[in-house]
């Protein structure tokens, strides 16, 4: 997935109201960016970080930016976009590159489910079950190599885990899938002490039958795509 204009670097000055940041261009201008993550952000939101902005020239836009990328400044990167992953991992379900689900013809976004619900991706092929795709941003990490979900409470993903559940008690193929949005982790946890009825409601999927993937991604301010599968230690 590239992005759709060449990013900018900048410098965070802080971040507010959740989907708010006001950061510092290269030549001195302050300008406020558009944050598309909702979860706390934990450890990419410090002043002072080198980001990487997407500079838009859309009327309908009240931001001229949106805020894209953590630079770490040791040549590995973070996406904090939240909307990246399903766009990413739709170019490569409709690619049938994601061997666990190749098999599949028909990618279907956004399809209505469970209790008020859209699964993020409903797949189709004569002859299989329907694959429910559930897709999750990861972007925490609180131990090297090691990347975390979620990083907040998150009663909607304990919901969606509930969700996955009843598809497969209907006979359908569910699958929870994690895609890491940092280059710097090799190895996926859940983050149990922070959201304990998370770590719960994923037991009781997976005993349910809910399949579980994660894959890391390969970030440049040039784009962000689907890389290989990682190890999940739960």
């Amino acid at each position: 997935m590239r992005f759709q204009t060449d990013l900018v670097p900048a410098r965070l000055i802080r971040r507010y109201k959740r989907f708010l940041a006001d950061c510092t261009l290269d030549d001195g201008r302050e300008v406020i960016a558009h944050c598309a993550n909702p979860g706390s952000m934990m450890g990419l939101a410090e002043p002072g970080m080198k980001i990487w902005l997407e500079p838009n020239d859309d009327p309908k836009k009240k931001l001229k930016f949106g805020w894209r990328l953590v630079d770490h400044e040791d040549g590995h990167f973070t996406g904090v976009d939240t909307s990246v992953p399903n766009r990413a991992l739709r170019a490569a379900l409709m690619a049938q590159q994601v061997a666990p689900l190749a098999e599949y013809g028909l990618v279907r976004p956004e399809v209505k489910y469970g209790t008020n619900s859209r699964i993020d991706f409903l797949l189709s092929q004569p002859g299989l079950p329907d694959a429910y795709v559930e897709v999750k941003s990861v972007t925490l990490s609180r131990q090297p190599g090691l990347a975390e979900f979620p990083d907040s409470v998150t009663k909607r993903g304990t919901k969606h885990l509930g969700e996955l559940s009843a598809m497969v008690s209907e006979g359908h193929r569910a699958v929870m899938l994690y895609l890491i949005q940092r280059t710097d982790c090799d190895r996926f946890d859940l983050a149990r002490d922070i959201d304990p009825t998370y770590s719960t409601a994923f037991e009781t999927a997976q005993t349910a039958g809910v399949e579980v993937l994660c894959f890391d991604t390969v970030i440049s301010p040039k784009g962000v795509d689907l890389g290989t599968a990682i190890n999940v230690i739960s």
